[in-house]
């Protein structure tokens, strides 16, 4: 496959995939401490494209792919003529965390390797393991390239937005908005601090906002959103 340039990174259909992403999550506020991974769904997309890149390493991003679609595979307790099925969420998440565990075990140091851990991290995150899933996130937060780092540090600070740990979550998405990258730009990342400022520090996520809501951003609708959720000052 083909690979993916910058500016096709940031196109309005990536920041859509954000868009539900914020979507799902107020739909589902209840299943806060799994945001984490499930926030960044749009990365899942990216990831797709992006491992393809170079053909000479048709190896280690088979096997990735192939721990992809094992992660992709729908759960159904009655077989589905034509379709790989997994019968139990339980059965497809121990044959995920094994197949991300052996291209990050065999491929150690590559890319798909950071990318197979950080999925690794969004498993054990809707399992609950959230201390395995803060390894996994802190991992490819050090190792990777800025560019994974920044989506493993964006889980990492969902994580500690989610069991209470505010300052820490709050220095990682700031880290964020000061350093972009081609997956976290700097109004996604406002966008994210903004959310969890709502009903903590009002005047906070109004500051993050209003910049971005009066923008051409292709997630100024988010913000408008979000903005309006705001009491009146």
């Amino acid at each position: 496959m083909p690979g993916i340039t910058r500016k096709e990174l940031k196109t309005d259909n990536v920041a859509e995939g954000v868009e539900r992403g914020i979507a799902w999550f107020e739909a589902h506020k209840k299943d806060e401490v799994r945001y984490g991974a499930v926030a960044l769904a749009v990365v899942v997309l990216i990831f797709g494209i992006v491992v393809y890149r170079n053909h000479e390493h048709a190896g280690r991003q088979q096997a990735l792919a192939q721990a992809i679609r094992i992660q992709e595979t729908p759960v159904a307790n009655v077989a589905v003529s034509g379709q790989t099925t997994f019968p139990t969420q339980d059965v497809k998440d121990q044959a995920a965390i094994k197949a991300f565990t052996d291209v990050e075990t065999k491929y150690s140091g590559s890319d798909e390797a950071q990318i197979a851990e950080y999925y690794l991290g969004c498993v054990h995150s809707d399992m609950g393991k959230l201390s395995d899933a803060e390894k996994n996130f802190q991992n490819v937060a050090n190792r990777a390239d800025k560019n994974y780092a920044s989506l493993a540090k964006a889980a990492l600070a969902e994580l500690y937005f989610s069991d209470g740990r505010f300052d820490q979550g709050e220095k990682l998405m700031k880290e964020l908005m000061d350093s972009p990258t081609v997956f976290i730009s700097k109004d996604q990342a406002a966008i994210t601090l903004a959310k969890h400022y709502i009903g903590r520090n009002n005047a906070e996520a109004r500051k993050l906002l209003a910049p971005i809501r009066d923008s051409k951003s292709p997630v100024a609708s988010i913000a408008q959103m979000m903005a309006a959720q705001l009491p009146p000052q």
